[in-house]
């Protein structure tokens, strides 16, 4: 079968399946991060491969901020599995044409947030290739019992932390060369997509309090995202597209696209959690204390349900767009 056909999740489920479960892994493929066992701990492990010309594009994104993301959105993996990142694997194809001064200008935007999250590049390989190529991988610590995809029920309140839309917005900004009547508002969309905040703080406190049933985030838009915690917790989800978080910016700039791109843009790399009702209050406290708001949006319901969004009104929005497969032509 043809990978267009097959898509990106047809896939990670055909090699989830051929792959042996392996001595001391407690979760394998499947989630944000793999969770294996080791003598006194247990760890967490990602990785990604980003390729020029398919996830970003140079004559719009500068060296240091691609150092910068290329590290975020591994980050922000071990931060949906409520764990602490530790070490950075690296390794680089870098073309003929690349300079010794634009490889010091990734490695110094990595540079800028390994520092603070904590993280030690300990290794890697570099090659020749024709197109950039960075595959990262991370190993983090699970201090915690990490918290999977499965574990949402029926009746959880469903969150997410900070706002949604903004980087899917920007990239649409940068593929059509387009200004803004507001470039100051149109710069605060654009940091959001080449310097996304892995949500490290909240993630661990989330598990360390057992807080949250399931989290993800949001990497390929929510209602993608949301599907895999559906998926993989046996449930339903009904969400309010009024309740859907974004920013003054994206409010101003997102046109006629309303919260198209909230819904299904991707790239936010915010936190999609479950957790009781319950829990109302004490995750209301650590939004406070983080000062990062987290929205309660919606509430998981029974699997035929499917996933539905309702306006304010209890009208149901048709949502059309998909989000993001790597194999399928994006509906976006």
């Amino acid at each position: 079968m043809k990978l267009s056909q097959l898509g990106e999740f047809g896939l990670i489920e055909t090699i989830r399946a051929a792959t042996p479960k392996g001595r001391g892994v407690r979760l394998g493929i499947g989630d944000d991060a793999a969770w294996v066992e080791h003598p006194g701990r247990s760890s967490l492990i990602t990785a990604d491969l980003l390729i020029e010309g398919v996830h970003f594009d140079l004559r719009w994104t500068t060296l240091f901020d691609l150092g910068f993301k290329s590290l975020a959105v591994n980050l922000s993996d071990i931060a949906a599995m409520g764990g602490v990142p530790a070490y950075l694997i690296l390794s680089l194809g870098i073309p003929a044409d690349f300079d010794s001064k634009q490889i010091a200008e990734f490695y110094r935007g990595i540079g800028s947030l390994a520092a603070p999250s904590g993280v030690a590049l300990i290794g890697g390989d570099t090659n020749l290739a024709e197109k950039f190529l960075i595959s990262v991988c991370v190993l983090g610590h699970a201090p915690y019992r990490p918290i999977p995809r499965s574990g949402a029920r029926v009746g959880d309140d469903i969150y997410v932390t900070g706002q949604l839309g903004d980087a899917a917005l920007a990239l649409t900004f940068l593929k059509n060369k387009k200004s803004a009547k507001r470039p100051d508002l149109l710069t605060r969309l654009l940091e959001r997509h080449h310097r996304p905040t892995p949500r490290l703080a909240i993630g661990a406190r989330l598990a360390r309090d057992r807080l949250a049933t399931a989290m993800i985030d949001v990497s390929d838009g929510l209602m993608q995202d949301l599907g895999h915690i559906c998926e993989a917790s046996g449930v339903g989800a009904a969400i309010a597209c009024d309740n859907i978080p974004v920013s003054q910016a994206y409010r101003a700039l997102s046109g006629r696209a309303r919260m198209g791109y909230a819904l299904t843009g991707g790239e936010d790399y915010e936190l999609l959690f479950c957790a009781p009702p319950r829990q109302r209050q004490r995750i209301e406290r650590l939004a406070r204390r983080t000062k990062v708001a987290i929205t309660r949006i919606g509430r998981c319901v029974t699997a035929k349900e499917k996933i539905t969004v309702f306006s304010d009104s209890g009208r149901q929005v048709d949502v059309t767009a998909g989000g993001h497969d790597h194999f399928r032509t994006s509906k976006r």
